[in-house]
């Protein structure tokens, strides 16, 4: 299908030029992954691609950045072929169809938060060290990170980082954001937020593809994307706002969800009667970005036992690693939370049950590209049967769609495994 797009220069060069849409197929197309984001209830997605990001300037000054524009760009690895592979041989990932050194940036980049304001977030833009000017990109969306500095951008070791390296070793340029309130993004994340990932996720593409042009490549129209855990609805968030034509040069190519919580009234009902692992942890983040976000309690010892209720909601606010949290928190959501608070959880109304169906229907369209999705029975934080939830909706709108188990393992080594299989549903897009 052919189609004018408007196509946006480097940042400092402020210039646009038509060019026509590629022509090749779409082969494949990749989705969800894991925890907590929806499609439907919220808006269109039909925003443009040129909306500015800060309020309109008075007459005289300079003009609002526009979204997805570089405010900063700091060189974080450069790594050759080798070390590509004995990072990923390290990690527990299948190497074999790395062929590229990496050079990566932190890119700090225009975004809107989920009510529409200003503001700006930070991703990993990683680029393949070879002579091919036009590249395929791939948008990878991560899981739950209660630590602004565990994300793939700030921190060398994070696994996401590693993936991005995965990627675009095999060719690829890779967009990884941060989301909002994570790695330099200012403010606490907001866990679960629809409006704020799929804007975070699509001005982080908008804002790869301005570096890449200063980096002498320009990137395809067909997005590759992929995501674990909370991630997995990302991906479908992400995929169907393209689909919708949120972007005027981007569209999606392939989705790939990796062990995503498709089910979140089930998940969340899971963790409340603790059949999820690290259930208290899981719930508590939960319970209080959706309390900033939807006001799920009144005063915190309604939802929390004493003394959690007076310490909870300042372990959550992106300064304090998982490990500390789980020092701070009893092991299970029973001693955690009140019984009235539990229940609640279990059997939702009102507002709580409106944003919780939102977030059941992540996969409840028709994706227009193959979905490829991943998981293991072995899972034991998020259950396969979210996996089976997303398959069931995708199969009632006819998509184009497939769910491969990876094993008995655990949630952690399914993406380690799934990853070297992402890799070759995207080279069969070719």
């Amino acid at each position: 299908m052919r189609r004018a797009c408007r196509e946006r220069q480097s940042a400092d060069m402020n210039v646009s030029r038509l060019r026509k849409r590629s022509t090749k197929p779409v082969a494949l197309a990749l989705v969800c992954a894991v925890t907590v984001l929806a499609a439907a209830g919220c808006g269109d997605g039909r925003q443009r691609s040129d909306a500015p990001a800060t309020p309109a300037a008075p007459a005289g000054s300079r003009p609002p950045a526009a979204r997805g524009a570089v405010v900063s760009a700091t060189p974080v690895a450069d790594l050759d072929a080798h070390e590509v592979v004995a990072r990923l041989t390290k990690a527990g990932i299948d190497p074999a169809r790395a062929r590229f050194g990496v050079r990566a940036h932190r890119i700090v980049y225009r975004t809107l938060d989920g009510t529409g304001k200003p503001t700006t977030a930070s991703e990993l833009v990683a680029l393949p060290k070879n002579d091919d000017r036009d590249l395929r990109v791939v948008s990878w969306l991560h899981g739950t990170e209660v630590y602004r500095g565990e994300v793939a951008s700030v921190n060398d070791a994070s696994p996401d980082r590693t993936t991005a390296l995965l990627f675009a070793s095999t060719g690829h340029a890779v967009s990884a954001p941060d989301y909002l309130g994570l790695g330099k993004g200012p403010g606490i994340h907001p866990y679960g937020d629809p409006e704020a990932t799929v804007n975070a996720s699509v001005d982080a593409l908008r804002a790869a593809r301005s570096f890449a042009q200063r980096d002498g490549h320009d990137l395809d129209e067909r997005v590759l994307v992929s995501g674990f855990s909370q991630g997995g609805p990302a991906t479908m968030l992400v995929g169907r706002a393209l689909q919708q034509g949120v972007d005027q040069h981007f569209r999606p190519g392939l989705l790939a969800p990796i062990a995503g919580p498709f089910d979140l009234s089930g998940f969340e009902a899971a963790a409340a009667a603790d059949k999820v692992a690290r259930s208290s942890l899981y719930l508590a983040y939960f319970v209080t970005a959706w309390n900033r976000m939807y006001g799920l309690y009144a005063t915190t010892d309604q939802a929390f036992r004493a003394p959690y209720d007076k310490t909870v909601e300042t372990l959550f606010d992106g300064d304090h690693q998982a490990s500390q949290i789980a020092a701070a928190l009893p092991p299970t959501s029973k001693r955690l939370f009140t019984e009235a608070f539990l229940n609640k959880v279990r059997n939702p109304t009102g507002t709580l049950q409106r944003k919780l169906r939102v977030m059941d229907n992540t996969c409840d369209w028709r994706p227009e590209v193959p979905v490829r999705l991943f998981h293991a029975k072995g899972d034991k934080d998020v259950a396969f049967a979210n996996s089976l939830h997303c398959q069931r909706q995708l199969t009632s709108h006819g998509a184009d769609q497939r769910l491969t188990d990876v094993g008995q393992l655990d949630h952690s080594t399914t993406v380690l495994k799934a990853l070297p299989q992402v890799v070759r549903a995207f080279d069969a897009t070719r």
